[in-house]
């Protein structure tokens, strides 16, 4: 497939397994991440991810929601090794663009991977700010657009044509991943990227299971669970 497939995670240990296992293209993180996994220093747990993965992307997020600070914050990730990709949220908590802040940095010469994308206005305004010259992605949450019950398929396709205006210099990012099935749909919309937690980039790994063997693991599976149990109907 010609898709590039990202881990989302956060544990040390975990990102060097599946990076050495070859399953995976480039790495992103997030600050919720970063807490479900334990980081208590952001500088010393990004520099020895950054020790470890040298070869492929790996995305780290600004911590504030100033614009000032916002974008020293940016400078210094992006200081950190050449395949840092610095996140930028689309938009404040008091919901100010950050289109401005994204285009200062492109222009700039950072990698920028603008995060938190959600309609197509908000697409523009990222592919619009990223400068030609250098790198960015446009992270597309369609995970969470269709937990929201809207069809995320036709957004990622008008995202995908409007990023096109820059190929080379903008690629399109599948975020919130939910099952090994968006890989296959992000592939058919030509998106460049996914990332996926690891449990997902697993089970890619295994793919091509038969329909009926997999209805002969599920039976196994109860089967093994029932017996586990010591349950009968008839007591």
């Amino acid at each position: 497939m010609a898709i590039k497939i990202f881990a989302d995670g956060a544990n040390l240990e975990e990102m060097l397994k599946i990076y050495e296992s070859g399953l995976v293209d480039g790495f992103t993180t997030n600050p919720s991440l970063m807490k479900k996994g334990g980081v208590k220093s952001y500088r010393e747990f990004s520099k020895k991810v950054l020790e470890n993965i040298k070869n492929v992307p790996v995305s780290f997020e600004v911590f504030t929601n100033s614009f000032e600070t916002m974008y020293k914050e940016a400078k210094e990730i992006a200081s950190w090794a050449d395949n840092v990709y610095v996140k930028i949220p689309i938009m404040t908590t008091d919901r100010k663009s950050t289109k401005e802040l994204i285009k200062k940095l492109s222009d700039e010469g950072v990698k920028v991977n603008v995060t938190a994308v959600f309609t197509l206005e908000q697409v523009r305004e990222a592919v619009d700010a990223i400068n030609e010259k250098s790198k960015g992605y446009v992270s597309v949450f369609a995970g969470r657009i269709s937990d929201a019950g809207h069809d995320h398929m036709p957004i990622v396709e008008k995202a995908r044509r409007i990023c096109d205006e820059k190929k080379g210099s903008v690629e399109l990012l599948w975020a919130s991943t939910r099952e090994v099935y968006n890989i296959f749909q992000a592939e058919s919309l030509k998106v460049d990227i996914i990332t996926c937690p690891n449990e997902i980039i697993y089970k890619y790994g295994k793919r091509g299971e038969s329909l009926l063997d997999l209805s002969y693991d599920t039976v196994k599976t109860f089967a093994k669970d029932i017996s586990n149990l010591g349950f009968s109907v008839f007591e």
